[in-house]
């Protein structure tokens, strides 16, 4: 025993739980890229809950080169939960636009899409 004040057990012991559960829901996010029938775009649809910890895996699971000229965003199944998602999504949309691509994002709702407006406002597409 480090301390034998419980308070400060408890602290730890909270803090501990706090950064092993986000480690554990960091890996819960799952995309799923669906190409249209006609080729013209592609679907990824994302599902799980978007914050800190997933964030960066989120960024990497896009397949930026091998995507046509129109993709479609579907977080119709996650949640956005603070501002490094929104940086995250920001650097998705940035890394599109640089390839001349359109970024459409979908599905948000009330609360992932009240924080992107509030935090950002340059994700084109809200529905």
């Amino acid at each position: 025993m480090f301390t034998h004040n419980l308070a400060i057990g408890v602290i730890g012991g909270v803090l501990t739980a706090t950064v092993l559960f986000a480690r554990r829901v960091a890996h819960l996010v799952t995309m799923t890229r669906i190409v249209a029938p006609d080729g013209d775009h592609v679907t990824y649809e994302v599902h799980g809950e978007l914050f800190f910890a997933s964030s960066n895996d989120l960024v990497s699971q896009f397949r930026y080169s091998e995507d046509p000229a129109w993709v479609v965003i579907d977080l119709s199944g996650a949640h956005v939960w603070d501002a490094s998602t929104v940086a995250a999504l920001d650097a998705v949309v940035f890394k599109y636009e640089r390839r001349g691509t359109t970024v459409d994002v979908l599905g948000l709702n009330e609360y992932s899409a009240a924080m992107l407006e509030r935090l950002d406002g340059k994700i084109p597409s809200m529905h």
